[in-house]
């Protein structure tokens, strides 16, 4: 027999020894060294008390390196980021949102205070009441603080939007939030403003109630024939001025040390409606009551109710004891303000 047939012949012994062993329970040290009876482990003996190694890799496989990818910093901290970038976000929209409420609504460049004239006394003609101020511009764009050359102002930017400009003709109380951005629109439109210094007789119980009584019985426009009420009179408080009272149209001042209604009505009656030498409207600059289709071009100034037309009010209206307005009258315009 040669080498390589006993060498399978005790290869077939060997395997059908191992056959029979493994139809045996395996208990104890002999389940621990059983050789596996398939795989590439199979007839081979274990010995008892080893471990059974695993299977070599396969010939000529490589196993595959796998790369740690190291996080890059915003990779690794962005949610943190991304927390820092909202907070901060927000903390400029609130400091906005702060600094714009707390802005003055209006700054002024210098309070208007024309050169002193002479009283004008209420029976007077030929003469201008007041000052005529340098016009401002009628822009419906406002910033804040809106700036203004001169205060009060009698022209300027102020707001284009329903409740705020124009603003209902009333009496304003002290501490009302109104203010040239305000009620310039209703100069523009043909309204009368007053304005009371926070300090003077007129923001008192007395001077407010003399305000209501000057506003109940306001007329009507003498030109285009406005109502009463729907533009105005607005009076409102208002601290930047050179006197305790000031009555506004557009693009003039009438200042009193002492609340005059009738001068107040006379002066309406004569500034805020105008026509030039053709009878062509003028004044106030922005007609929206459709004044100007309704008056006759060949219409002249004289065509305008006269100011002694104009209901007086009685002495019991003025808030102190001086009936006599420290008012101003000048000629065509302007003087110059200090």
């Amino acid at each position: 027999m040669s080498k390589e047939s006993r060498r399978a012949a005790r290869a077939a012994r060997e395997s059908r020894r191992l056959g029979a062993a493994g139809s045996r329970p395996a208990t104890g040290d002999d389940a621990s060294s059983a050789a596996p009876t398939s795989g590439p482990g199979a007839g081979v003996p274990v010995a008892s008390g080893t471990r059974r190694q695993p299977p070599a890799a396969r010939a000529g496989r490589r196993e595959r390196v796998r790369r740690y990818h190291e996080p890059t910093f915003l990779e690794k901290y962005r949610a943190v980021l991304i927390g820092i970038a909202a907070v901060a976000v927000l903390a400029v929209v609130v400091g906005v949102v702060f600094i714009s409420a707390t802005q003055p609504v209006y700054a002024c460049g210098s309070e208007f205070n024309p050169s002193p004239t002479p009283t004008v006394s209420p029976g007077a003609s030929g003469v201008r009441l007041g000052f005529a101020e340098d016009d401002m511009g009628n822009s419906h764009s406002v910033s804040r603080p809106q700036k203004y050359l001169f205060c009060p102002p009698a022209s300027g930017n102020h707001i284009n939007q329903a409740g705020k400009g124009p603003i209902q003709p009333r009496v304003y109380k002290p501490g009302d939030d109104v203010g040239p951005p305000n009620w310039i629109h209703n100069l523009e439109h043909g309204g009368l403003v007053v304005l009371y210094q926070s300090n003077s007789p007129g923001a008192s119980a007395d001077g407010l109630k003399a305000f209501q009584d000057f506003f109940n019985t306001f007329p009507t426009s003498p030109i285009c024939q406005v109502p009463p009420g729907q533009i105005g009179p607005v009076i409102a408080p208002f601290d930047s001025m050179t006197h305790p009272y000031a009555v506004l149209v557009w693009d003039r001042v009438l200042f009193m040390d002492t609340w005059d209604p009738a001068l107040a009505i006379r002066f309406f009656n004569e500034e805020d409606e105008r026509l030039d030498k053709d009878g062509a409207l003028i004044a106030p600059p922005e007609d929206v009551t459709g004044c100007k289709a309704r008056i006759a071009p060949s219409a002249s100034p004289s065509a305008a109710p006269s100011a002694s037309n104009a209901p007086a009010a009685s002495a019991s209206d003025v808030p102190s004891a001086d009936a006599s307005a420290a008012s101003s009258a000048s000629p065509e315009p302007s003087p110059s303000a200090s």
